[in-house]
């Protein structure tokens, strides 16, 4: 208590003062010593956006102006003639453009109608999802400390968790051993499902640490997996019977993929519509964005919102002035014309009907791959993990990278995750080429 009291006396009053409203909310347990220090000063930014208010003449942001308008490049005027230069060149405020953040937390509401049951808080913008994760790590996330994940995962986790964090990513295995199909010479039935024991067993052991982190990403990155709505069910229940038991939980939900589920027995809504409501000790953050919902990769856009029964108002405030601590302390806002751009896209009465297409079109190539396993006996040594969404499938075998360097060759680019994991994006594959990819994912095992 002394160190800490030490500790909390060389932090700015600023931090101070946020650090007292989220001890007492479902976020306090969590924070991290960065997370504590962390706040959103009253510097250039907030001097900037009270000028804008009420001066008549604005001298604060770092930026030039002619007759009241941004100076812009002739060039990036031709070039961007849809965007006015207040939507092109001019710093975004750090959060992100308030109508932008505003259309999203519309749009979550629409795409997780049980949301209408929560209360959660204003998107903040951030430039990309794998920026999303990192803050909230530096939020949240302490060097010793342990982050569950699903084991195989995203190998970006790595490097955010443990080696910018220094914490240790602790594998949870999605699947039991005897999931997916087998190659056998003759088996090609596709099996499925989560490995239910294995989330319970992590979450009891980590529970004795005294609090629980974990990270949950559906449609999943490699394995291309969402829980059907009784795995759901039994997810939600192992945590909140964890905070039952009085351990705080956070939970993180990377909703990279959000939408892009191809089987009727799958989720249909994010995870954090039932955890933001689910428990007063239960903090609940979903990462997502239009980077893979509308086909914007480089954009580099993205959103933070938080969740808690164990949140009021002001806690979600203290807990946004954090988020773009971390933000102005880093990148200082996300980009400008990405955010418009994205709006813009967001209130086209075109863009449902070019998403429609672009769905259709890789559950055709999903269910081209999931025809082809199920015609075509695997080879001996070859497993196919479960697979139901988003742009992935795996194989789990031996000598991966030989199997990744066969295949490349071949022409055929893949990525081999860890020692037994061959990722295949379907996703990037023209329906008509799957069979050829997959026989020769066959004949070089």
């Amino acid at each position: 208590m002394v160190t800490l009291m030490k500790h909390e006396a060389a932090i700015n009053p600023l931090a101070l003062e946020l650090n007292s409203i989220l001890d007492k909310s479902s976020a306090g347990p969590f924070l991290s010593a960065l997370g504590r220090r962390l706040f959103f000063p009253r510097g250039i930014i907030a001097q900037a956006a009270e000028a804008k208010k009420t001066a008549r003449v604005n001298a604060t942001l770092g930026m030039a102006f002619h007759d009241g308008q941004p100076l812009i490049l002739s060039a990036l005027a031709r070039e961007l003639p849809g965007l006015k230069p207040e939507e092109s060149v001019v710093y975004a405020p750090t959060a992100g453009v308030e109508v932008f953040r505003l259309a999203w937390k519309t749009g979550l509401l629409q795409k997780n109608p049980s949301l209408k049951e929560a209360d959660f808080s204003l998107p903040v913008v951030v430039p990309g999802i794998a920026s999303g994760i990192s803050y909230i790590a530096d939020l949240f996330l302490d060097h010793g400390e342990t982050m569950l994940a699903g084991d195989p995962w995203w190998d970006n986790y790595s490097l955010i968790f443990t080696e910018r964090r220094g914490a240790l990513l602790k594998g949870i295995p999605l699947f039991a051993e005897s999931a997916g199909t087998t190659g056998s010479g003759t088996d090609s039935g596709l099996h499925s499902g989560l490995d239910i024991g294995a989330f319970e067993k992590a979450l009891k052991e980590e529970a004795a640490s005294g609090t629980v982190r974990i990270i949950l990403n559906f449609p999943q990155n490699p394995s291309g997996y969402t829980p059907t709505a009784a795995e759901a069910d039994t997810l939600v229940r192992l945590v909140k019977d964890t905070a039952i038991s009085g351990v705080p939980v956070l939970v993180i939900c990377d909703d990279a993929y959000f939408g892009l589920f191809y089987e009727e027995k799958t989720i249909k809504e994010s995870l954090f519509s039932r955890f933001a409501s689910l428990h007063e000790k239960v903090l609940a953050v979903k990462i997502d964005g239009p980077t893979k919902e509308d086909y914007v990769w480089g954009f580099r856009t993205a959103f933070v919102s938080f969740g808690s029964k164990g949140l009021d108002e002001a806690s979600y405030a203290a807990l946004e002035k954090k988020l773009i601590g971390a933000i102005r302390s880093s990148v200082s806002c996300a980009n400008t014309p990405a955010q418009y751009l994205a709006l813009k896209t967001m209130n086209d009465p075109t863009t449902q009907a070019d998403k429609a297409a672009f769905f259709a079109m890789l559950r055709g190539r999903y269910l081209a791959v999931k025809r082809f396993i199920e015609e075509n006996p695997l080879p001996r040594g070859l497993q196919v993990l479960p697979f139901n969404s988003g742009y992935f499938m795996s194989f789990r075998c031996k000598a991966v990278e030989q199997l990744r360097q066969t295949l490349l060759k071949k022409g055929i680019g893949t990525i081999a995750l860890g020692d037994e994991y061959l990722r295949v994006t379907f996703a990037a594959i023209e329906e008509t080429d799957i069979p050829e990819v997959y026989r020769a994912i066959y004949s070089s095992v």
